[in-house]
């Protein structure tokens, strides 16, 4: 847990700091009233600090930042000082005040505090060191109220990862039960196939030669089908790239097929021709495809 001794340790603040800073506070006191002014003309000039400010709440918080801003200045810089920082943080971050706004508001103070250095402090040295323990209190408690942001935005993203987690490993466990089931089935359905090629022999030793060779030669090219469907489901459940080829393949196969089944049928011309065009189609489709996806494996 971060300490106001850890913070002063790595912003590099020392005790002669804290005298400095503790040497401008009668300059500050004496310009509190112009700082509380300028910046709330600065808040006032902003729509979304503007609209926090009200008729109920505007001295309360105008009597907040004048206590914090001469705070800067007390020289004490203990653990109470760092818990009254992360306490001011926190109601930044209750009112819905953006972390944009803090720190572009610290930006305004920062300036004022320089300007008003060089505009009392003539010997260059003395304002080199002034304007570096004002630059390192700025920071430290710009720090300090960031926290509370760091804070609420790490328990969003921890909520979220969660879900998000769950949702994923959910998503991906039932979408490889459904490949496997597809895989399965796919398996059944080959079977069934097979029974289908065996019936279509057995009418080729009926006599029914022509008929027989014809259904036998469709059912190879479906059985070929399902064994094409099976080894890309496999790979794809074994982590492998989707292949769009291969259901372009399953298509034209089954379009091969039909053109069988329709010569058995005897049907016209005209069905024979558009089944002949689409299988054209679907050859031109299928190497096309082939083109692009040898194209991206050499880019």
């Amino acid at each position: 847990m971060l300490t106001m001794q850890n913070l002063c340790d790595h912003y590099r603040f020392t005790d002669l700091d804290a005298e400095r800073l503790r040497s401008l506070q009668p300059l500050a006191e004496i310009n509190l009233e112009r700082f509380s002014i300028e910046f709330y003309d600065y808040l006032y000039s902003l729509p979304e600090t503007a609209k926090i400010l009200n008729d109920s709440n505007r001295q309360r918080l105008r009597d907040m930042h004048n206590s914090w801003f001469m705070q800067l200045f007390n020289g004490i810089y203990d653990n109470h000082y760092m818990n009254h920082l992360t306490r001011i943080g926190h109601a930044h971050v209750k009112v819905g005040l953006s972390v944009h706004f803090v720190n572009s508001a610290m930006n305004q103070i920062r300036h004022f505090l320089l300007g008003l250095i060089d505009d009392n402090y003539s010997d260059r040295e003395e304002r080199r060191v002034l304007r570096e323990a004002v630059e390192k209190i700025l920071d430290m408690n710009l720090d300090v109220m960031s926290t509370s942001y760091r804070e609420e935005e790490m328990k969003k993203v921890f909520v979220s990862r969660k879900v998000e987690s769950f949702l994923i490993k959910a998503t991906e466990r039932f979408t490889y039960g459904l490949n496997l089931a597809l895989v399965l089935a796919l398996a059944g359905v080959s079977l069934s196939v097979v029974t289908l090629f065996i019936w279509d022999i057995m009418h080729i030793f009926k006599g029914d030669m022509e008929k027989g060779i014809l259904s036998a030669l469709g059912s190879l090219l479906i059985l070929w089908m399902m064994i094409e469907l099976m080894d890309n489901e496999i790979k794809n459940l074994k982590g492998g790239k989707f292949n769009i080829l291969v259901f372009i393949g399953v298509i034209i196969v089954a379009m091969i097929r039909e053109i069988l089944i329709s010569t058995l049928r005897k049907d016209d011309l005209t069905t024979q021709a558009f089944l002949a065009g689409t299988l054209l189609v679907l050859g031109v489709v299928y190497y096309l495809v082939s083109l692009a996806q040898k194209y991206h494996s050499k880019v």
